[in-house]
């Protein structure tokens, strides 16, 4: 379902005062290019806009979300809004062809036409160069939007007939309360809208196993290094390294870590509400009061030089090794 013009709003304040500024103004361009990290909210912001155009009774600058037109355009059956994705892992040049026979034709129900090209950035070349004609040559009362989270990818002679509109990352809190509302539990949702602020991909981690046990292991090992340092080897062995076996889960449990240390270096800060591990409140206050401010940061900055030995293609036994032993105190990364 997508999203209403309150919860985009929510959601993206500078797109949507844009957009309300040129409906206010009769503004409305033929051509824009969304474009940002997916999960950030424009296919449906393209398609509010797509209601708003046809909307039968709209209030003031938003649909009502009610009429006929806006439920058709929901359920993406109305004849003059046109949404086109990847036929496979392409937009190929006759999906724009077929596109191109609808421009020339009048509106089927108005004289306003919608068009949507969702993942522009997978057109063919040909495909691109089919949709310059009616970029180059717009029809009357027509608008398309180009989506794509890889702007880059767009041809430059596409960009510059396109009014861009960026879609910034959504903020850390929007993100966990989104994931609390789906039926996220708080501590996941806490930890995964701090290692991502795209939400969809922050979803599928909130619903990964090894995630989950990955937090729990992680948690463990704060522990062991905390009251049984001499044990800290033995558990990597046999714990920790059976479950961060390739480079990108040891990369992932690092950045576990160092969100550990960043939460407890910020209760010392009075930053409750940011905090990754937020069900561990109570035993971290207890412990940051024996914590200096200088310890956490230094901590910190070991697990990010870890990071980048990782990145180098360090060992990872190794690397997890030393990272225990600096962490203790008096070792230094070679």
């Amino acid at each position: 379902m997508s999203s209403t013009w309150n919860e985009l709003e929510a959601l993206q304040p500078i797109v949507l005062k844009m957009l309300r500024n040129s409906i206010e103004k009769h503004r409305i361009g033929h051509a824009y290019l969304f474009e940002g990290e997916r999960g950030t909210g424009k296919l449906d912001t393209a398609i509010l806009l797509a209601k708003r155009m046809f909307c039968e009774t709209p209030v003031e600058y938003r649909p009502c979300e009610k009429c006929n037109n806006c439920q058709r355009i929901q359920r993406r059956n109305h004849p003059d809004v046109h949404i086109i994705e990847p036929d496979g892992l392409s937009i190929k040049k006759d999906q724009i062809r077929s596109l191109q026979e609808e421009f020339s034709k009048t509106g089927v129900e108005s004289k306003h036409k919608f068009y949507i090209i969702d993942h522009g950035d997978k057109m063919t070349v040909n495909a691109a160069n089919s949709l310059l004609k009616f970029l180059e040559e717009p029809e009357a009362d027509t608008v398309a939007i180009i989506i794509t989270e890889q702007q880059h990818r767009i041809l430059p002679t596409i960009l510059s007939r396109c009014q861009m509109i960026s879609f910034q990352s959504l903020p850390h809190h929007v993100v966990k309360n989104r994931l609390v509302e789906e039926g996220v539990s708080l501590p996941i949702a806490s930890l995964v809208s701090n290692l991502t602020n795209n939400y969809h991909e922050a979803l599928e981690l909130s619903s990964d196993e090894w995630f989950a046990q990955a937090r729990k292991i992680v948690l463990k090992l704060y522990e062991v290094l905390r009251k049984e340092p001499m044990q800290a080897l033995i558990y990597l062995q046999e714990e920790y390294l059976q479950h961060f076996k390739d480079k990108q889960q040891v990369e992932r449990g690092l950045d576990l870590l160092l969100l550990l240390y960043k939460d407890l270096l910020y209760l010392g800060l009075n930053k409750q509400e940011e905090l990754a591990y937020p069900d561990k409140l109570e035993q971290f206050q207890g412990e940051a009061l024996h914590l200096s401010s200088s310890m956490l940061t230094d901590n910190m900055s070991i697990v990010l030089e870890a990071k980048g030995k990782l990145n180098a293609n360090m060992n990872t036994q190794l690397l997890m090794e030393q990272l225990l032993l600096k962490l203790q105190g008096g070792y230094t990364f070679v």
